[in-house]
């Protein structure tokens, strides 16, 4: 990659670089200036903010934190009531087929009962996860369609008028991207990458340039550690939605990118996973359900499969408080034994809207188990507490640990490079810390592994990259 001394980027007016973090799960922003870079706070006194995006039945958007609290206050012990849609009107003729028409009627086309009329907002988080299905093209908001693009910008105006508040002009900046966005579809990096430099521009930010996440990261490293000159240098970035790699030589002040690589796996597919296996049996997962239809008892498993999905996907756990489900839970939990209150907690969880607050759980139980042997899974609002030693926790991901050591192998097959080839290994990113995954890294890479800013260390780069004109523009 070229320097700011050699790119036509120099001509940029201003004498700081910006630099943008929008992630699956949380965002982040820096600013330098040449000598030092600063985090600029998205939130109340944080550098962090969600990456979240909830619009109301008046379309009034809040973001970030706001943004989940609005979602939570408006959802906790609501019940959905869907009503059917109604597509269109079809006339018929009240005349005879060999007369003239008479008085016609009017009735209503309905489609799928799906709208929730008392729904008072829509939250999407994760929306990063889209940008290259070209299939997600719009979303319907109430009674509007919403492009995609649309979504994502309320949340990059609010990173910009964060900037603000330090800088004068923030027209310009330095954008992360992952290596592979989510999804199977060819040319998805083009379609996303468009519709990021689109809610970019309507966010204001109208110079851009784009930088791929692990390779930010490692140049926020290099710039203040200039005695790993003429090193090869590999970069694991492990967060919340993807886990993407990259290779840099380092000769001087300038680098070369040899390769990189990206996966769909974060930190979200973890807690999904502690979600499903500590917490599901928990709430009458394998639970028998017996009741009488038609005169006949019928002994069956609870179908507890019908919950999953809404779940462990907390944005739309919502819609799990309406009578087809509360209505089989109801009669579960007054069944005189055990597993009653098994499903006890799961309709408090579903009237009360509780999934966040597990996740939230899950994260902080997670971040122990990094610094513990062991520690416990406590969610207060359901009655529950689980203990779970290290080792437990590191066979549940295993398979997970298993794709991180396959990608580790394809990248360095790519440049058909050993791991005794590689000299320094950063490691960064919110699932960098879970110890698991550094003893792979430190197996493979003895004594080469550092952790480098977990989260704010692509940001940092992104702004250094701006500054010296390292990122690549794309095409409009």
């Amino acid at each position: 990659m070229q320097s700011r001394s050699q790119s036509s980027s120099s001509e940029l007016d201003s004498i700081f670089g910006i630099g943008i973090d929008f992630g699956t799960s949380n965002s982040a922003a820096a600013v330098f200036d040449g000598q030092q870079v600063m985090l600029v706070n998205l939130a109340q006194h944080s550098a962090i903010m969600p990456s979240a995006n909830y619009v109301d039945r008046d379309f009034v958007t809040s973001t970030g934190q706001r943004a989940i609290d609005d979602y939570i206050k408006g959802n906790q012990g609501r019940k959905v009531e869907l009503s059917v849609e109604v597509l269109g009107e079809a006339r018929t003729s009240a005349g005879s087929g060999d007369g003239p028409a008479g008085e016609g009627e009017t009735s209503k086309v309905y489609g799928q009962a799906f709208n929730d009329s008392g729904l008072p907002g829509r939250l999407f988080r994760g929306t990063k996860r889209l940008l290259g299905n070209s299939d997600s093209g719009r979303t319907m908001v109430f009674d509007r369609a919403f492009r995609l693009v649309a979504l994502v910008t309320p949340i990059l105006v609010g990173i910009r008028k964060a900037l603000q508040h330090r800088l004068e002009d923030v027209t310009h900046a330095c954008i992360g991207h992952p290596v592979n966005f989510e999804g199977l579809e060819q040319g998805r990096n083009d379609i996303a990458l468009e519709r990021l430099s689109e809610s970019y521009t309507y966010a204001g930010i109208t110079r851009q340039t784009f930088c791929p996440e692990p390779t930010a990261a490692a140049i926020s490293y290099l710039f203040n550690h200039p005695e790993n000159e003429g090193q090869r240098v590999l970069t694991v970035d492990f967060g919340g939605g993807t886990l993407d790699f990259s290779i840099l030589s380092r000769t001087g002040d300038s680098f070369r990118v040899e390769a990189t690589h990206g996966i769909a796996l974060g930190g979200d597919k973890i807690d999904q996973t502690i979600f499903r296996e500590l917490v599901f049996p928990l709430l009458g997962k394998g639970e028998r359900w017996s009741r009488v239809v038609d005169g006949a008892e019928i002994d069956t498993l609870f179908p507890f499969g019908d919950f999953e999905d809404l779940l462990i996907n907390w944005p739309v756990s919502y819609m799990l408080n309406q009578n087809k489900y509360t209505a089989p839970v109801m009669q579960r939990m007054v069944e005189p034994d055990e597993a009653a209150t098994k499903f006890k907690r799961l309709y408090d969880l579903i009237k009360q809207n509780y999934s966040y607050q597990i996740f939230e759980a899950i994260k902080t139980f997670k971040a122990e188990l990094s610094s513990q042997d062991s520690a416990v899974l406590d969610i207060p609002e359901i009655d529950i507490e689980v203990s779970l030693e290290r080792w437990e926790f590191e066979v549940m991901i295993s398979d997970l640990l298993f794709q991180l050591e396959q990608a580790i192998t394809m990248i360095l097959n790519k440049v058909g490079l050993q791991a005794s080839d590689i000299d320094l290994v950063l490691r960064t990113g919110g699932s960098s810390l879970i110890p698991a995954v550094k003893d792979i890294l430190d197996n493979q890479f003895a004594g080469k592994v550092v952790e480098h800013d977990p989260f704010t260390s692509v940001a940092a780069g992104l702004a250094i990259a701006d500054y010296f004109g390292y990122g690549l523009e794309r095409p409009t």
